[in-house]
């Protein structure tokens, strides 16, 4: 396992109905790059919620791409959560089991070649 595998990831999304299909990847990142995208989010009242997993896949895309079809489901469990449940208490910090978003599908690499 590579020394970048064991650093925190975190990703933003940004979604609105006139001008996107699907929500857009508009912060992500590893390591540093992460703690500061929860950090301003966090300044900012916008709900944070972990998920190694998709944090993991977000984190490899590109700044302003709409998410793939693949993640649609996990990304709309994710703002239901929100919907019904308001910001968490301790943000960055995943709920009870039972709250979290449906298992993600496999996904290509998002990494540039």
């Amino acid at each position: 396992m590579s020394q970048y595998n064991n650093k925190q990831r975190a990703a933003a999304l940004r979604y609105s109905e006139e001008n996107n299909q699907a929500p857009i990847v508009i912060a992500a990142g590893a390591g540093y790059t992460a703690t500061k995208i929860i950090e301003v989010a966090q300044e900012n009242n916008v709900p944070v919620y972990q998920d190694d997993a998709l944090a993991s896949l977000l984190s490899q895309m590109n700044i302003g791409t709409e998410i793939p079809p693949e993640l649609y489901q996990a990304v709309a469990d994710l703002y239901l959560y929100f919907l019904k449940h308001g910001e968490p208490d301790a943000p960055a910090t995943a709920p009870s089991p039972e709250a979290k978003p449906s298992s993600l599908p496999e996904m290509p690499d998002f990494s540039e070649e």
